[in-house]
Order: structure tokens, then sequence, then C-alpha cells
């Protein structure tokens, strides 16, 4: 039996040339080929590693990555990581992928937080990978961050990104359990901001199927309308939140009408409605004051 490390007589070039190929036949972009590639040889072909052999372990990786992409799984999960903002954050099939809409979530977490000043009691609800949460704690020194999911899954992956993240992992909590019901009644009226990306698909959505077949779908759905989780969020957060703290909600543009008002009737002072990166209505900020 031959050894995991001895090496085939195929290149790193032609597996990427190989994977290339068989992506374009199915309408996959060329730059995902290389990204798994890259992944299956422990990072970047460049120089001469580019033309190195490939050792028979490293050959077994590259297959299943390659062919569970082929088979619809996503790109992100392939990989097993993605980035997001500052962070390089493990993801798998027990969380949401991480999406450029939600860095713009945060960007407005961190003008919230600027805005307060001293130290801010900030609570990440349904955190998933931890994204936001993470971002918001290693972006902002001044913060002590709860992050929170009812999926003992989902924080199992937010656990081994918490322990990559070094000094801003001293001033993170993650708590197991339904929205507020998971943070300490110690919090209650103390919070400078609570923040999610909760479920706001509506139940009779269609969506691709690279999101429906792979993607968790207690993270995805939101009732009927899509809202049922968002009016949640909303009805509940003004007895949490300090005297000028803020709600800020990721939501479907189709939502934010909607979830304004419902906000203003609820006692909260100040609301406005944020954009995407398409410049599309993506996410509500509610301010007490």
């Amino acid at each position: 039996m031959k050894s995991d490390s001895v090496k085939s007589t195929v290149s790193w070039r032609a597996l990427l040339d190989e994977a290339i190929h068989n992506f374009s036949e199915v309408g996959l972009p060329e730059i995902e080929a290389r990204w798994i590639t890259e992944e299956a040889a422990g990072g970047q072909l460049i120089g001469v590693s580019f033309e190195e052999l490939v050792t028979n372990r490293a050959m077994a990786h590259y297959d299943n990555l390659i062919s569970r992409r082929l088979n619809g799984e996503p790109l992100q999960y392939v990989l097993g990581h993605w980035q997001f903002r500052k962070l390089d954050l493990m993801v798998d099939q027990r969380v949401l992928i991480p999406r450029p809409e939600t860095e713009v979530l945060v960007n407005h977490a961190l003008d919230e937080i600027d805005r307060q000043g001293n130290e801010v009691l900030v609570a990440d609800l349904g955190t998933g990978s931890g994204a936001i949460g993470f971002s918001i704690a290693v972006e902002r020194i001044s913060t002590q961050v709860w992050c929170t999911d009812l999926s003992e899954e989902a924080l199992m992956v937010a656990r081994a990104n918490l322990a990559g993240l070094g000094q801003p992992a001293k001033r993170v909590s993650l708590c197991q359990g339904s929205w507020f019901e998971a943070l300490p009644k110690s919090l209650q009226g103390k919070l400078g901001l609570v923040i999610s990306n909760p479920p706001y698909v509506p139940t009779s959505e269609t969506l691709p199927l690279e999101v429906k077949d792979w993607e968790p779908s207690m993270a995805l759905y939101g009732g009927r309308e899509g809202t049922d989780y968002l009016q949640k969020l909303i009805h509940e957060s003004p007895s949490w939140l300090a005297s000028k703290g803020a709600l800020i909600l990721e939501m479907s543009p189709n939502q934010t009408e909607s979830m304004s008002s419902l906000a203003l009737s609820k006692g909260f002072n100040e609301v406005f409605v944020g954009s995407d990166l398409a410049d599309k209505p993506r996410l509500l900020v509610a301010r007490k004051s």
C-alpha cells in the first residue's frame, strides 16, 4: 500500500485546469475552481508550487471538494470557511452563510456604538456563526457582546470561531436559548444595542436550491409573511434597551415599511431604513431617543 505522502504524476496546474473545465461545463465560475484547488493544496498556488506534484492525500481531498461543489453544495460550505469583514469564519450546514448585506448591518451597528460612546452592551440575537457579534467585538473595543442562538449546533460553530478570535473573545459571551430568553435578566434595560439577522423569508417563498437544500431552514423562514421574528424583536426590545439604545434588524426590502411603522408604534422615537450594497432597503434602525 502506498503512503499518503507519496506523490502522484499529476501537478496542481493540471488539477486546476481540470477543475476549470469541469466547472465551466456546468456554469460555475473559474474563480471557484481556483479557490477550491487552492484549499485542497493548503494555500495559494504560486511560483514553483504550481508545478508541484500532488500527494495521494491531497488528491483525495481535492476530489472530495470538487465533487461536493459539482453536487450543488455551496462554495462556502465546501471550503469550510468564509471571509466576513475582518474575520475568516468557519461555516458549515449548521449555520447560515455570512453575506455582504449583513456586513452593511454591522456598519450601522458601529455607527450606533460610536454615537453612544463609552462602554456599550450589545446583544446579537440569533448569532449563527457569530459573524455580527464577533465583528462588533473586534472592531469596537468599547463593547461587551452577548451572542445568543436557539440552535446548540449553531453555537458549536460559534464557539469554534470564538476560539480563534484572540483578545476580543474575552468580551464575548455565548448563550443558548430563544431570543431575549437566552440573556441574563440583569441586562434588562441596560443594552445599548440589540442587533439581529433573524429568519425573515416567508414560508411560501421559493428559494434557490443552493439555499433551500443546504442552509438551515430554522434560520431562513420567519412564518407566513416572514415577519414573525421581526415583530417579536420589535415588541420586546424596548424593555431591554437603555434610554439611548437602538435596535438594528436585517429584513427583506418589502418588509421595511411595515416594520418601521410597527417600531414607531412601540415607542421608538427615531426610525430609519438603511440600504444594502444593491441600494435596496434592507435594514431597520430604531432608536429609543
